[in-house]
Order: C-alpha cells, then structure tokens, then sequence
C-alpha cells in the first residue's frame, strides 16, 4: 500500500492484484484463527515499520518519504475495496 500510495505514477493492475491477494490471505487466516484478531491489532505497527523500510529499499525514496506514523488504519489495510491515493 505504501509503495501505491506513494510511487503512484508507476500503479499497475499488478500492484492490484499483489494487494488482493495478500488481503485474501490475512482474511482466510483470521477465518481459520479467529484468536488472531487481537493479535493482528498488537503487531500492526511494527509491522508498519517494517514495511516503511522494506518499501524504501524497493522504491528507492527516502524511507522519510513514508511517514513514521501509520498512514492507513487497520480497517483500511483489510478493506478489499481501499486503495489509497
């Protein structure tokens, strides 16, 4: 999500469809795990701070580029219809 929010004159229906598929991911885990629900809320932030410095690496931008505080929320980052702009 990062790296479409903030390189977003390089979108593609692949980047789409990588966000699709790993939101239908987390979905059927929390189907199978439904304990993991509070769990998921715990590590969202570091979490984030990882994909910050992983979507540096990847895009080549600054990891300053990418806020320190989370710029989705939870909510959003499992919302199969979100894509951020």
């Amino acid at each position: 999500m990062l790296k479409y929010k903030y390189q977003s004159e390089r979108r593609s229906n692949t980047w789409r469809l990588t966000l699709d598929e790993h939101r239908d991911r987390i979905e059927e885990d929390l189907k199978e795990s439904p304990s993991l629900k509070p769990f998921i809320r715990e590590v969202f932030l570091e979490c984030y701070q990882k994909a910050r410095r992983k979507a540096s690496i990847e895009t080549d931008l600054p990891i300053n580029t990418f806020p320190i505080e989370l710029p989705f929320t939870l909510e959003e980052v499992l919302n199969l219809e979100y894509l951020p702009e």
